[in-house]
């Protein structure tokens, strides 16, 4: 007799029934959706915090900058491990796309890694006034994103040169109405002081036992020669 034919010796019902009156009602419905395969790779956390999967780019935090991590990708989230720990999760983006949390950003950072136009122009006019009006003039573009780089300059050259000096060369090239990044630094560049001078050398005394020039004429005189006789 097959087994589903037999009846349980401890619930004395048959497998059929019981599984009817017990099992079924409890199961779950079987999903509409096949299984979501993951996808599995070993992606390095860039300079800029981003790790590259499946040709999008995801943020991370700072520390796991140069570090390479285990990322799984399904449909709908990509998972970050460090070893058996949990990094970071984002939402699944596609091709080309780009997932940033702010968060995992220092606050001074963050407008950059938001691509944020106006922090950078707060973050450049916080150095001056003209350095301010100078990096507004430069964002004004119906696409100021695309410009942004020129700022990262401009910053740059504040970092290399001094507030004052920079404030005060933006100053006059708004004056003149010149708005490119290059020709300032040629500015800056050309407005260098010049070194001091090295101070004279000294000039040392003549020496006490110096001999006269007449020593050292060819012939002697005879009173050299009488004199170096008495020396001798």
């Amino acid at each position: 007799m097959p087994v589903g034919r037999r009846r349980h010796s401890r619930t004395q019902r048959f497998p059929r029934e019981h599984f009817e009156t017990e099992e079924q009602p409890v199961l779950r419905l079987r999903p509409a959706a096949p299984y979501d395969i993951p996808s599995w790779s070993e992606p390095k956390v860039a300079r800029d915090q981003h790790a590259q999967v499946a040709k999008a780019l995801y943020s991370l935090p700072r520390q796991y900058v140069g570090r390479t991590l285990r990322a799984r990708a399904d449909q709908h989230t990509v998972r970050f491990y460090d070893g058996a720990l949990l990094v970071k999760t984002h939402p699944r983006t596609p091709i080309g796309g780009r997932s940033t949390d702010a968060s995992d950003f220092p606050a001074e950072r963050t407008w950059y890694a938001l691509r944020d136009v106006h922090a950078l122009e707060r973050q450049a006019r916080s150095y001056g006034d003209a350095i301010g009006r100078f990096a507004a003039a430069l964002l004004d573009s119906p696409l100021p994103w695309t410009r942004m780089r020129r700022v990262y300059a401009l910053l740059g050259l504040v970092r290399r040169y001094g507030v004052a000096r920079v404030d005060e060369t933006c100053a006059t090239a708004l004056a003149a109405e010149m708005i490119d990044v290059q020709r300032l630094k040629r500015m800056l560049t050309l407005a260098q002081p010049t070194p001091a001078l090295a101070p004279p050398a000294r000039v040392l005394p003549l020496a006490r036992f110096l001999r006269p020039a007449t020593q050292y004429a060819l012939p002697l005189s005879p009173a050299v020669r009488r004199s170096e006789g008495d020396a001798e």
